[in-house]
């Protein structure tokens, strides 16, 4: 069997799809290509605009779903080409979905994780087997489904007798602690938000999608009273496991964090959202990483400048590093945990962690869609 897998991963950030072809016949794992594609500004409105009750939801939520998968579809044919692959010589693509809804654990005692996808029609498109729906089993074992990644975090970035903690900050922020131990010595869970709301709020008052390298933000002064407010939401002294997303985190928890604080200058919201994030997570490193010295970053937070400073100021004695000084770039390690996952799957070994979801136990995670070519 092939040890050649692809992972594409299109997160809370809602800034495109993320993919790499992943050969796993040599440790560590060796990305051999990477490949990225936008989306367009409709599907960026139409997925965050699904992300809420609204109308006519199933046929939106239906029609978003294949466009989305006509983007992975391109990420892995521009991932094929770079690399000189051949269709017949990679095992499986993991492609994770867009999620939508995340309300594990709740209602009924089971809750659901909805990621927009449509696996058949990329199985259909790419003509190679198609892992998905990688949440649903640990969500029917009692867990949130999520986060997916610390196991994958385990397999690369841990160091036996050493403490290490990794760090994405995509639109949600979620932290591993990776034990000296390592087998059975992880722990993982969900901040509270990443880039989520620093995006959404510079485009809204700056009209770019993101704050380049935290520039603006740096230029800005932390309101010590709004900060003190947004940090009294309860999820953030929830213990884990926990896990969230925008269902929680979104343009109305703000606005209703900013009644009050009208008068602020929106530069210094920005910094105050920046100084969230880099709090919240601090936090949680403090909480649950005792004895890290090193805090691997990644995601699109790892380009954001003045937020990786300030983490590096809020948590003393811990070096804070971007994921490419430990051999995966940051905007390669997501997608290519779902290259991981895939594999998993794939030979049928369990990706999931109950310490991390709070699951009943490890279960092997997604279904597999087989590849058809003429």
């Amino acid at each position: 069997m092939s040890e050649l897998y692809i992972g594409l991963m299109s997160g809370t950030s809602l800034d495109g799809v993320d993919g790499v072809l992943a050969d796993f016949s040599s440790r560590p794992l060796r990305v051999l290509a990477h490949a990225n594609a936008p989306f367009s500004p409709q599907l960026t409105r139409e997925l965050l605009a699904l992300n809420s009750a609204g109308d006519n939801e199933l046929h939106r939520s239906a029609l978003a779903a294949n466009a989305l998968v006509q983007v992975y579809a391109r990420v892995v044919a521009d991932l094929l080409a770079k690399s000189g692959t051949a269709i017949s010589q990679v095992s499986a693509i993991g492609a994770h979905g867009q999620t939508v809804r995340h309300r594990p654990q709740s209602f009924d005692g089971t809750g659901y994780s909805l990621q927009l996808n449509n696996p058949a029609l990329l199985a259909e498109l790419a003509g190679i087997d198609v892992v998905a729906d990688f949440r649903g089993r640990d969500v029917a074992a009692g867990g949130q489904g999520a986060p997916l990644v610390p196991a994958f975090h385990q397999a690369v970035f841990g160091r036996r007798g050493e403490t290490v903690a990794a760090l994405n900050i995509g639109g949600i922020a979620n932290l591993t602690v990776l034990g000296p131990a390592l087998a059975d010595d992880v722990l993982g869970f969900d901040c509270g938000p990443g880039n989520a709301l620093i995006d959404a709020w510079c485009l809204r008052h700056r009209g770019q999608a993101f704050d380049d390298n935290g520039a603006w933000a740096a230029t800005g002064k932390v309101s010590s009273e709004f900060l003190t407010t947004l940090l009294r939401e309860p999820y953030f002294s929830l213990a884990a496991p926990k896990s969230t997303g925008r269902d929680l985190f979104n343009a109305d928890w703000l606005a209703a964090r900013l009644e009050g604080f009208e008068s602020l200058a929106p530069v210094d919201v920005q910094a105050s959202l920046t100084e969230l994030t880099a709090s919240t997570c601090a936090a949680s490193l403090q909480r649950y990483g005792s004895g890290a010295k090193t805090l691997i970053v990644c995601g699109g937070g790892a380009f954001n400048g003045h937020l990786m400073r300030r983490l590096q100021v809020l948590v003393p004695g811990v070096q804070v590093e971007a994921s490419h000084l430990h051999g995966l770039p940051p905007l390669q390690v997501e997608a290519a945990a779902f290259a991981w996952l895939a594999r998993q799957a794939v030979l049928r070994q369990t990706a999931s962690l109950g310490k991390v979801t709070g699951a009943k136990g490890a279960r092997i995670l997604g279904a597999i869609y087989p590849g058809f070519t003429d």
